[in-house]
């Protein structure tokens, strides 16, 4: 698909040279048959004042298309259209003559784009169908309003980025309510700019000072919306999100004295609970988890009892701390239900934080449940429950998990980013890759997925994976390695970075051997 467009369609165009550029390769197509069959789906609008309450996107009519070269040019392609008989439309009894009154109306003549070829015609049809498909992709995915009124010299490599995000979103990288959370701002994005469009044309004399007010909050809102949707390309809209950098207030480090603080949270205090605490403790305690973690220098330990909490806190932690669930030997059972924490993500910048006998569970959020972004993280006796992506660990930081459990996320159970490192033993990591857009697609990612260039260090040991949409482990290797890529002369030291792929291959089999690897295939490489 990239060389299609890259190389083949839009080779050398500047952004305001595509649409010319998709035109004529479409024209090249239409010269090849004047008559065929398609069906036309046309916006609701046309034919029923509330048209909200039908249960189909569009109206669809069996229409014989006339195709003849327009007398001049024009950015947007028509074609004639006649009714075919017996009448034929996707709503049940559909007026023929309001059909009939409305093609009367545009004289016969609709967007080339809105017709759909029926299946079962020659093979030239068949290629006007696939030409048709390849320029509404154009339009709906990749052309964004804004292009042809900015500088953009290299608009080939901006094309091939938008491709590989679309790819991204469809093949699960991405997580899918991320996924569908871009794709619905660039649709509201596409409906305001028509809505302004309209507004403007109604306008037929010199616009009142509420016309003007009323242009500039459309104007406004369409301006925000085009600058959300460009950082969230900027960022390639990434497992992590369009949130980078997150983490932006300045670490505390050690107190000058260098004495430490143990903090407490529990919704009521009572004396039994800090009867084993040593008498020289120095106690603080907090009635929710925020406060606690607000509190924090590095050295502190936040002991965390019985019982539900929410900690916005938790996705900007850069201190040196332990935070763990106080385990009370009558309540040894319960531990699942008793030390819950309801979180949005957990995000670390901290040089050596642990996380203990805590579940943590992911709410309204597609990000990583947990996110090392620097520095390094243990997970210890913890069960993570996630709504989104699992566990990622970025470029340069290090991740050690042991005896817990990793379950529902989205994409893979644990990310590895290039030249990151994890230690996992004696881990559950189950149900991940859970997302459709990946059900029917080669490219699963499985229970962990590691990313290569510079390539990650991943230790495994008496870990169980199991029943994740896809494989155990998957190594996604990059189709082109980067010249410039950070640590690309690791991977490519002996001349083949085959051989490299081959070793890494190799010590994950005997990883393996300590391991359980339930599903379809234990260890896959797949191509980004």
């Amino acid at each position: 698909m990239v060389a299609l467009y890259c190389d083949t369609l839009l080779r050398g165009c500047k952004a305001e040279e595509a649409g010319d550029a998709m035109s004529k390769y479409l024209l090249e197509k239409l010269k090849m048959k004047e008559n065929w069959l398609g069906i036309w789906k046309a916006n609701p609008d046309l034919f029923f004042v509330n048209s909200e309450d039908l249960v189909v996107p569009s109206v669809g009519i069996l229409v014989e298309v006339t195709w003849k070269p327009p007398q001049s040019s024009s950015s947007q392609i028509k074609a004639s259209v006649s009714v075919v008989e017996p009448f034929a439309s996707n709503i049940a009894n559909m007026p023929r003559e309001l059909v009939d009154n409305i093609l009367e109306e545009l004289d016969h003549c609709v967007p080339l784009l809105e017709i759909y070829p029926v299946e079962g015609q020659d093979n030239t049809v068949f290629e006007i169908a696939q030409a048709l498909d390849i320029v509404r992709f154009f339009y709906d995915f990749i052309w964004r309003d804004w292009d042809a009124d900015e500088s953009c010299e290299t608009y080939a490599a901006l094309v091939e980025e938008r491709i590989k995000l679309w790819c991204d979103i469809q093949n699960g990288s991405i997580p899918a309510p991320l996924g569908h959370r871009f794709k619905k701002h660039l649709e509201k994005y596409k409906i305001l700019r028509l809505e302004l469009i309209q507004y403007q044309s109604n306008i037929e004399e010199e616009p009142t000072e509420e016309e003007v007010v009323e242009c500039w909050k459309k104007y406004y809102e369409l301006v925000m919306l085009c600058g959300l949707l460009k950082i969230w390309e900027d960022l390639r809209l990434r497992a992590h999100g369009p949130l980078t950098p997150r983490i932006l207030r300045r670490r505390k480090g050690y107190r000058d004295d260098r004495k430490t603080v143990t903090h407490t949270v529990a919704k009521t205090m009572t004396a039994e609970m800090i009867k084993n605490f040593s008498l020289d403790a120095a106690l603080q305690h907090h009635e929710n988890l925020n406060a606690a973690l607000e509190s924090c220098y590095s050295g502190d330990t936040v002991m965390i009892f019985p019982g539900e909490y929410k900690a916005v806190n938790l996705s900007m932690l850069t201190e040196d701390i332990i935070i763990k669930g106080y385990i009370l030997v009558q309540v040894l059972s319960f531990i699942d239900f008793f030390f819950l924490i309801l979180l949005t993500l957990v995000v670390s910048k901290a040089q050596d934080i642990k996380l203990m006998h805590l579940t943590l569970v992911q709410q309204g959020t597609v990000d990583g449940i947990v996110v090392v972004e620097s520095g390094h993280m243990t997970i210890a006796n913890c069960v993570l429950k996630c709504e989104g992506t699992g566990v990622c660990v970025l470029t340069g930081a290090s991740l050690t998990v042991t005896d817990s459990e990793i379950t529902g996320a989205q994409g893979a159970g644990v990310e590895l980013y290039p030249g990151s490192t994890a230690l996992l033993e004696g881990n559950k990591i189950h149900h991940c890759n859970n997302t459709r857009a990946s059900e029917t697609s080669p490219r699963s990612l499985g229970g962990i997925n590691i990313k290569v260039v510079p390539l990650p260090k991943l230790k495994m040991k008496n870990n169980h994976i199991f029943s994740n949409r896809g494989h155990g482990v998957t190594i996604l290797q990059p189709t082109e390695i980067p010249a410039s890529a950070e640590g690309v002369g690791e991977l490519t030291a002996s001349g083949d970075a085959e051989e490299t792929l081959s070793k890494l291959m190799q010590d994950l089999r005997l990883e393996k051997n300590t391991n359980t690897l339930d599903d379809i295939k234990d260890i896959a490489v797949v191509h980004s």
